[in-house]
């Protein structure tokens, strides 16, 4: 029996109207770089207007609870976008380093009551981080597509 290829179609939210921030880590910059061009692809996709995107970029991950409240002081955003690469080494730095970033990145985000999406990807390898910014498995796309969703919703 053949199957027909039934594909979705899949509906993007509407953020024409949205004024979104991102903070991206300088860190690993050809991993960064990846998921910030996947980021911008989806709100572009999303229709949020170039003129309403703001991008600050951040020596290095753990910079980006602070520089999402720099971005937070100076203008209203409706969501936040926070990438960032980190990688496991040959100590336990990098747990430290992606737990304060993440506690600092929700801690932030409940106080200001604005979403900040995730995008700070935290991998074993940089085979795992490089396909996880790649086009296929971009993980800043689907950060932004959430933040969109969740400054749409709330």
């Amino acid at each position: 029996m053949e199957r027909k290829n039934r594909t979705k179609k899949i509906i993007l939210p509407d953020g024409s109207r949205l004024r979104i921030g991102i903070v991206v880590s300088e860190f690993h910059k050809d991993i960064t770089d990846g998921l910030l061009k996947g980021a911008l692809e989806a709100l572009g996709a999303c229709k949020v207007k170039k003129n309403n995107i703001r991008i600050l970029r951040v020596p290095g991950s753990f910079e980006i609870p602070f520089g999402c409240l720099s971005l937070l002081g100076r203008k209203k955003y409706d969501a936040l976008v926070a990438l960032g690469c980190i990688i496991e080494g040959e100590t336990s730095h990098y747990v430290y380093i992606a737990s304060a970033v993440s506690q600092g990145i929700m801690n932030l985000s409940i106080e200001r009551n604005v979403p900040i999406s995730f995008g700070v990807i935290t991998t074993d390898n940089l085979a795992q981080a490089k396909e996880r910014s790649a086009k296929k498995r971009n993980r800043g796309k689907d950060a932004a597509l959430a933040a969109v969703s969740m400054a749409l919703q709330y």
